[in-house]
């Protein structure tokens, strides 16, 4: 039969092909700072009561997989009906359409079914010419099987796995260019549940954002940013450079914009270590110069040599800088490392404390009587800090079991 009598019933639009310890840090004013639920136990509803008891909430191993299988279970349709339904295709009794595949082939099918359970199909059948009874319409692109895939869903929604994992991104571009959402549906699902591989997710990325599959698009992205050196190796990643270069530039653009993002988060995260810990610092000098810590305290108070473990994390450190301090010669802030930091401590509690008349820690009241002397930029910058340092205690909340006395 001639080709030039043969309708095409592939849509315009094409498709591309796929082939060191408490160190101050003061800052400046402008500073930069699959699915789990939670079981609820389900009450007895009160005799009487007209209020229904409400369904209980998917367990913590409720997922995707455990959704596919409840609603197979859930499925209507009897064995024996999709097995008849298969009959039908396999053996083309009663066909009037024969389907022309890539390499010529025919597969024979039935037209009232296409027209069903495609409108894409039921439409060109209509314009199709009939010869000897007979409709005939092409399926291009895309191998024999997969084409006998295709139409086999249609008749049964049924597949065979390894045919569909062979041939899965042309089922997604059929059933996107013939309107078959349910196959639709199950090519974007097996795809998102582990078919995508670093070897195929670059045409797994261009046909979901050509298919109209968002979720499907994102997800590939975000495997690409997760694995962009092994992805970049491979032979999609080529091709597609070639061939959409914007692409690549987007994707490239994602990769540094996630690579930032991490970063920002660390520098955020080792800003925030470095407040708890002069938090920490502030509790423990707070309680050697209360209470004393093992043989270093208060004057007023005669400490013996315990060896117990002290429950503030900063006051080992700590010890050893105060005793540095008071034997140091050059104690002045620059003549010693040690006892700047050691200064700039104290001029941190004095900014936090509260009661500078009773307060035990040495210069508190020295410290107060500063800062009406400094300057609005230094100020500032204290003032950061100190809310910096609020933060970081406010965020230890209720499981803290230390009380700072001035707080």
């Amino acid at each position: 039969m001639a080709s030039a009598d043969l309708d095409s019933p592939w849509p315009s639009s094409e498709v591309e092909s796929f082939d060191g310890s408490f160190y101050i840090h003061v800052e400046e004013e402008n500073s930069t700072d699959g699915l789990s639920f939670l079981e609820v136990p389900t009450t007895s509803v009160r005799r009487g009561s007209r209020i229904p008891e409400p369904p209980p909430l998917p367990g913590k191993n409720y997922t995707r997989n455990t959704l596919s299988k409840r609603l197979e279970v859930c499925c209507c349709v009897p064995k024996e009906t999709k097995d008849m339904w298969n009959k039908l295709f396999k053996e083309g009794y009663g066909a009037d359409v024969h389907i022309i595949t890539k390499e010529k082939t025919i597969i024979p099918a039935h037209s009232s079914v296409l027209s069903i359970a495609s409108p894409v199909l039921g439409n060109f059948l209509q314009q199709s010419k009939v010869k000897s009874g007979i409709r005939y319409i092409k399926i291009p692109g895309v191998p024999h099987q997969a084409a006998c895939a295709f139409i086999r869903f249609l008749y049964s929604s049924c597949y065979e796995e390894e045919e569909m994992k062979k041939f899965v991104l042309h089922l997604l571009v059929l059933s996107q260019s013939y309107t078959v959402p349910s196959l639709k549906r199950v090519c974007v699902h097996l795809l998102e549940q582990g078919w995508t591989t670093t070897e195929n997710v670059i045409d797994v990325l261009q046909l979901a954002r050509c298919c109209d599959a968002p979720r499907l698009s994102l997800t590939c992205v975000r495997m690409i940013v997760r694995d962009f050196k092994t992805i970049a190796s491979t032979e999609g990643w080529k091709v597609m450079r070639r061939a959409n270069p914007a692409l690549e530039q987007e994707l490239l653009g994602a990769v540094v914009e996630t690579d930032s993002r991490k970063q920002e988060r660390l520098k955020k995260l080792e800003e925030k270590k470095i407040y708890l810990q002069l938090y920490e610092a502030m509790e423990a000098l707070l309680h050697i110069c209360r209470d004393g810590c093992r043989t270093i305290g208060p004057r007023d108070k005669l400490l013996k040599g315990s060896q117990v473990a002290c429950s503030f994390p900063a006051c080992k450190v700590l010890e050893t800088l105060v005793r540095h301090f008071s034997g140091c010669k050059s104690r002045v802030p620059g003549g010693c490392v040690h006892c700047k930091r050691m200064w700039q401590l104290l001029e941190l509690h004095s900014r936090m404390c509260n009661d500078p008349d009773y307060c035990k820690v040495p210069l508190c009241r020295h410290f107060k009587e500063k800062m009406q002397q400094q300057s609005k930029k230094d100020e500032a910058k204290w003032k950061l800090l100190v809310s910096k340092v609020l933060v970081a205690k406010n965020a230890m909340g209720p499981f803290s079991s230390r009380q700072s006395g001035f707080l």
